[in-house]
């Protein structure tokens, strides 16, 4: 067992050839809440000709590898959990003592969410997200900072713009 205080490294398996501003933005708010917490966050796999926009190799937490997590971590695969949403037990805090690497992609279970939530554009417009958010003491979506101006903006592209 691992004492409590090992410093945790989140994981996320980047293999797409870009980082759209959607990734962009939920990439550079888990760097910073888990530099915060005193966590590590990981973007392992990246392609090699990965150009990684400006705002995320400003961002201070962030460590990019081409490395798969099966490499990096290849002497200590015990110590790695990754989060499967359709596992049959749930992550629970104990967890903490057995393993130092969270490799991830979905909620967890005892996370308060929202599935699907409406944004309101304006007065006469909302759009539907087609994904699953934490969710705030208000009921509303955790959404990182910029995402509500990325959606506004994307949302006054016409169907042209889009393909």
């Amino acid at each position: 067992m691992s004492d409590m205080g090992t410093p945790k490294t989140y994981v996320v398996e980047h293999l797409d050839p870009e980082c759209g501003p959607w990734s962009t933005l939920e990439y550079v708010a888990i760097a910073i809440e888990s530099t915060e917490a005193g966590a590590r966050f990981c973007l392992s796999s990246a392609p090699q000709d990965l150009v990684l926009p400006e705002l995320l190799q400003a961002t201070k937490g962030l460590h990019v590898t081409h490395q798969s997590v099966e490499d990096i971590y290849r002497d200590c695969k015990d110590r790695v959990c990754l989060l499967d949403p359709a596992a049959k037990d749930e992550l629970n805090p104990t967890d903490a003592d057995v393993f130092d690497v969270f490799v991830f992609g979905a909620p967890l279970n005892q996370i308060q969410y929202v599935d699907h939530p409406e944004i309101r554009i304006d007065e006469h417009e909302s759009t539907q997200m087609p994904f699953r958010y934490v969710k705030d003491s208000q009921g509303k979506p955790v959404m990182p900072e910029g995402m509500l101006e990325l959606i506004k903006k994307d949302s006054d592209k016409g169907f042209e713009d889009l393909i």
